[in-house]
């Protein structure tokens, strides 16, 4: 797995990580601890850029849900973008689909994170 973060919007919070490659028990913590890392410095919204992403068992899904709930304590947000193929079935199957929201490509997800009004 490779993450990259892709762009921070300092003046609304956002964070776009990209993960390569598959999310799994052996990369599920790292991917944890970059994110807390990044969350510590103030970022209280994440896109999470699935558009390469080409694995995910549950130890990934439970890293993107520990994401999700530890931006729910600080008030934030968690977005899924670019989702495909097998990884948007695991999501939909295991109905988290229903949980974390999901949006076709980055700029979708940036857009539902814009302030209202």
């Amino acid at each position: 797995m490779e993450l990259r973060l892709l762009d921070i919007d300092r003046q609304n919070d956002v964070m776009t990580l990209a993960i390569d490659g598959g999310l799994d028990a052996s990369t599920a913590e790292e991917f944890g601890r970059q994110v807390e890392t990044l969350v510590e410095g103030g970022i209280t919204r994440v896109i999470v850029d699935c558009s390469k992403l080409t694995f995910l068992s549950s130890a990934g899904l439970a890293a993107l849900l520990r994401t999700h709930s530890r931006m729910a304590r600080k008030g934030g947000d968690v977005r899924i973008a670019g989702a495909s193929g097998m990884v948007a079935q695991v999501l939909h199957l295991t109905h988290l689909d229903r949980m974390l929201q999901l949006y076709p490509d980055v700029e979708r997800a940036r857009l539902s994170l814009r302030p209202k009004g």
